[in-house]
């Protein structure tokens, strides 16, 4: 803070908006000092809930003035600490930006308020055969602010893209309150692509105030394959084996045998428990051509060794199959006090050998990791449980996890794929990223908030904390990694 004493800051917020918007007591803050990474947990200095764009406006060019920083918060759902609170910094929450602005039946589009949630969009879009297609797992919960910022996707990713795929424009608000429209109500628009660049940026560039989604008609029909291995690399052989036979699913999901296991306890899903992985893979579009590529699917996962096959073929079914998919990460709670989620991305091909690398990492930290994750699209979930009591264990468990993001770096893949890297993986982005790449991202950053009161610290690491992590680069091909050394 420049001059302004934060007492004084307070009282000018108060000022500025109704007092129900701003909170600034000690018990009204505790709610918002993490994000769904609980681990990192900050107090900030007042949270504001703006109702309108005129008091969000005001909010910034007041912390713009003072030089306070700012960390915009959709739901909290976030799981790479992208909305932990900074001390002595707002938090600004788009909770009260929970409305549906309008649905363009014709160009079928959506305009929404950052608020809204994932799944409301679909909802209110059924009355007309559309949909929103991005699904992540907490898509009851999460908003569609936080799904930009994170670029989040979902089990239907794979056929569907991600978020950067489903949004066509953006309205944003700069750190010194200027409107901003990013994208084109056209399908297309001139100029850099600072549609995508907003996208995944995590709320370093601006803070969104709408969006406008683009719609998907509802599948004529979908069916859902559920087949059992004895391995999890035979799972893996049948997820690359799919691809290569041209068939892409809306969805294809792996869980092995510990999620399972928790899964069934939990929902009670119908689930091969004596698995050690099962594959979800769901077809949809027209009938005809369902039921054909639902037979080849089969065909392929007894090829890959499928050593048992359901097919979903009632709606009901269809839902309880994904419904233990949906209902992973929760599930987890029967099996330990605390699970830290990680989050790469890496090439198919390689799925068997990272696979069986966060085994023997498993094995070598001597925490146990359950494995569930879209695998289709090679975006990794590996759940490792601990306990945050033991002193020590989230430590092991932090560096077990950056263990795993590093060598998902090694064979050609990144440290994230939908989750962001927030607070949880910046060290990790000194591995990914050389000293090169890393200033360019500065540079941009610094482009769109020069005084780097947006979200500071997250996300993009200094050069100087790179230096400090002693970062070897360890992109495929490029430089060796000894963890490679054994397969």
């Amino acid at each position: 803070m420049n001059s302004m004493s934060p007492d004084t800051f307070i009282t000018r917020l108060h000022g500025l908006l109704p007092s129900d918007c701003v909170l600034s007591h000690p018990e009204e803050l505790r709610p918002y000092e993490c994000d769904a990474l609980s681990a990192y947990r900050k107090t900030p200095l007042a949270v504001v809930i703006p109702e309108t764009l005129e008091q969000v406006q005001a909010t910034l060019k007041l912390c713009s003035e003072n030089g306070v920083p700012v960390v915009a918060r959709g739901a909290g759902t976030g799981l790479s600490g992208g909305a932990l609170p900074l001390p002595g910094g707002v938090l600004l929450s788009m909770a009260r930006f929970n409305r549906i602005l309008d649905i363009d039946i014709e160009n079928r589009t959506a305009r929404v308020q950052p608020g809204v949630t994932n799944l409301s969009i679909s909802k209110a879009a059924e009355q007309y055969g559309l949909y929103y297609a991005p699904d992540p797992s907490s898509q009851i919960a999460c908003s569609i602010g936080g799904n930009v910022s994170e670029n989040a996707g979902g089990v239907h990713c794979l056929k569907y893209g991600l978020t950067v795929h489903n949004i066509q424009q953006l309205e944003i608000l700069t750190m010194e309150g200027e409107q901003l429209a990013i994208g084109s109500a056209a399908l297309d628009s001139p100029g850099y692509d600072l549609l995508a660049l907003m996208t995944g940026s995590e709320g370093l560039l601006g803070v969104i105030t709408e969006v406008k989604v683009k719609l998907l008609p509802i599948p004529e029909t979908a069916q859902v394959v559920l087949a059992a291995f004895d391995s999890v690399e035979a799972a893996g052989t049948g997820v690359t084996a799919t691809i290569a036979s041209g068939i892409i699913p809306a969805g294809l999901e792996l869980l092995d045998n510990p999620a399972i296991r928790a899964v069934e306890k939990f929902v009670r899903t119908g689930y091969p428990v004596d698995a050690a992985a099962i594959l979800l893979c769901e077809i949809d579009g027209a009938a005809d051509d369902v039921s054909a590529q639902v037979e080849q699917v089969r065909q392929v996962f007894l090829d890959a060794g499928a050593i048992d096959l359901q097919v979903s073929h009632t709606e009901a079914e269809r839902l309880r199959f994904w419904a233990g998919r949906k209902a992973a990460f929760p599930a987890m709670g029967r099996l330990s006090p605390d699970y830290y989620c990680m989050d790469g991305t890496i090439p198919r091909k390689h799925l068997s050998t990272v696979l069986a690398e966060i085994g023997r990492l498993s094995d070598e930290y001597g925490l146990p990791i359950c494995n569930v994750f879209h695998a289709g699209d090679g975006n990794l979930h590996p759940l490792i449980l601990y306990d945050a009591n033991q002193p020590g264990e989230l430590e092991r468990t932090e560096e077990l996890g950056g263990r795993i993001l590093e060598f998902c770096v090694a064979v050609g893949g990144t440290i994230t794929g939908e989750h962001g890297v927030g607070m949880e993986k910046i060290n990790q982005m000194c591995v990914q990223f050389n000293a090169a790449e890393l200033t360019q991202f500065h540079a941009i950053k610094e482009a769109f908030d020069g005084q780097q009161l947006l979200n500071p610290g997250k996300a993009i690491p200094t050069l100087h904390r790179c230096a400090e992590f002693g970062a070897m680069h360890v992109h495929e091909g490029k430089l060796p990694h000894p963890e490679l050394e054994r397969f």
